[in-house]
């Protein structure tokens, strides 16, 4: 869940004050969203722009996943080396090693100890350059597969918009359902936004034991929810307003 890279048309989606948690939390727009329906086992890939994507986005899903048999892959588009550009305290080699092993308590958190990951080296904030690459690199994933998740296309975040729009291309031509899971949407929309087209949203409920286990899994990104050091170039990525977001009873999954 690295900083978005900015549209013209939103002023500085994470710099500037995000929705707060309480507001979403009280929209009675949930109750509208029909539900989402996801495969009772078989083989699903799960595609994310960044260590912490796929968990924050869509963990619960995971964790349903899991504990329906699913046989689960990540695809880990970039290492998500560049979420602290300016920081001093840790390397972008350094961060890279630490996110990985973070994503894999992560799934072992989730009740996926034993996924697949499958990691693309794209570089971090480029995604966009190799969106072709990353389209191809997904295809022999696919065929058979019940369900491809990857990050939404209207999430705000250049890596994460180019990892939906490869995702989607590709499962269009292996003709596998895809959804698209928002990481950014709650933070710089509001409850019944118009920007976001909620009319094709769906929603997936998570019972208490997935919820515990995303909590769990999310608290594991020690390098993205805890300073790395004490200059502000070295603050958290996730605070705990933003980490508030994930940890619903409910993921949004967009078609």
């Amino acid at each position: 869940m690295n900083a978005p890279h900015t549209r013209t048309r939103y002023a500085d989606p994470l710099q500037a004050p995000g929705t707060e948690e309480r507001l979403w939390r009280a929209w009675r727009g949930w109750t509208a969203l029909p539900e989402a329906r996801l495969p009772r086992g078989g083989r699903v890939v799960v595609a994310a722009a960044h260590p912490d994507d796929e968990v924050l986005g869509f963990g619960g899903a995971i964790s349903l996943l899991a504990g329906a048999g699913s046989d689960l892959t990540v695809v880990a588009v970039t290492d998500g080396e560049g979420s602290h550009p300016a920081a001093r305290a840790v390397t972008p080699a350094a961060m890279a090693r630490r996110r990985a092993e973070e994503r894999r308590a992560a799934l072992r958190e989730l009740g996926a100890p034993d996924a697949g990951i499958v990691r693309l080296g794209v570089p971090d904030t480029r995604v966009a350059r190799h969106e072709r690459a990353v389209a191809r690199a997904l295809a022999p994933l696919l065929p058979g597969a019940a369900l491809l998740a990857a990050p939404w296309t209207g999430d705000v975040h250049s890596d994460h918009e180019a990892t939906g729009r490869a995702a989607r291309a590709a499962a269009a031509r292996a003709g596998v359902r895809c959804l698209l899971y928002p990481v950014w949407l709650w933070h710089w929309a509001r409850p019944g936004d118009p920007r976001v087209p909620w009319e094709e949203a769906a929603r997936i409920d998570l019972p208490p034991e997935a919820r515990g286990r995303k909590a769990a899994a999310v608290a594991r990104f020690v390098s993205q929810t805890e300073p790395l050091g004490p200059a502000p170039e070295e603050a958290a990525i996730l605070p705990p307003e933003e980490i508030a977001h994930h940890l619903r009873d409910v993921e949004v999954v967009f078609p």
